[in-house]
């Protein structure tokens, strides 16, 4: 029996891959909707400011998941 769950699971694996090694993926609809979330909360919660500064650490944390992933390579990017 499978259960809905809001995100995708990496590439081809089957279930029994994912349930072994915990590998799993979001999709970009899901991550948005996520940082949306996130977003909504921090400015009516805690105003322009709050919402500014969850933008912005939410771009560096995005920067950095790219560099360790090794989809953005930043020396390349240095040197021209």
């Amino acid at each position: 029996m499978t259960t809905a769950m809001p995100w995708a699971w990496a590439g081809d694996h089957t279930d029994a891959h994912v349930r072994e090694t915990g590998e799993w993926m979001m999709n970009a609809a899901t991550t948005g909707l996520v940082a949306g979330m996130a977003l909504g909360f921090a400015g009516y919660f805690g105003g322009f400011w709050a919402f500014l500064l969850v933008l912005v650490l939410g771009v560096a944390g995005l920067i950095v998941g790219l560099v360790v992933q090794g989809d953005l390579d930043l020396h390349a990017r240095r040197q021209r």
